[in-house]
């Protein structure tokens, strides 16, 4: 563990934290724990995860406009559910992102789990697209995602980081009863 995994995990509490209350500050605290966290994964050979947070950047300041301008009247978006076609393809395009990121980082790079590393980037690059369109589904999916990335955390090492996914873990879980709960969700 290392003085800028301590810091990037606390910044990716803070974040996570006010995303479950829909707080748009989570977005550019948000931005700074990814563009940590890229540096650390390259340092443990994680190319998937670290080609992962800088995307996440990008995504950080699309969820900052969507969160804070998109909608109408520029006041932002509001909580809503996806439909079964609209899960059913986003988990496929996840899939399939998942098996070329995974072919690509096996036959190009030493990268120490290309295959699970490249599932957890695909099919977390969905939960966050959701997560900025404030779509409830993307809790559901990052309790799954969060899980397994405990896992591959603690074989690497990083037990902080390992410790900081299962926070993220139960923060999703009370995400999930938070939005699901919305106003906005209400019939």
């Amino acid at each position: 563990m290392s003085g800028l995994e301590l810091f990037a995990a606390t910044l990716g509490v803070i974040a996570v934290w006010l995303t479950v209350k829909q707080n748009p500050w989570c977005w550019p605290i948000g931005l700074v724990m990814v563009l940590l966290y890229s540096w650390i994964f390259f340092e443990v050979k994680l190319y998937s995860d670290m080609l992962l947070q800088v995307i996440y950047a990008a995504l950080q300041l699309y969820g900052w406009w969507q969160w804070t301008r998109a909608g109408e009247r520029h006041s932002g978006r509001q909580v809503t559910r996806l439909n079964t076609q609209a899960v059913a393809q986003g988990l496929a395009i996840g899939a399939v992102g998942s098996l070329a990121l995974g072919g690509a980082m096996a036959h190009w790079t030493d990268a120490a789990q290309p295959w699970l590393d490249a599932a957890l980037t695909g099919f977390s690059l969905v939960a966050q697209m959701w997560m900025a369109q404030k779509r409830l589904q993307c809790w559901a999916l990052w309790i799954v995602v969060d899980v397994i990335f405990v896992a591959l955390f603690v074989y690497k090492g990083l037990y902080l980081t390992a410790a900081l996914y299962a926070l993220f873990t139960l923060i999703a879980v009370q995400g999930w009863r938070q939005w699901r709960a919305d106003p906005a969700l209400q019939p």
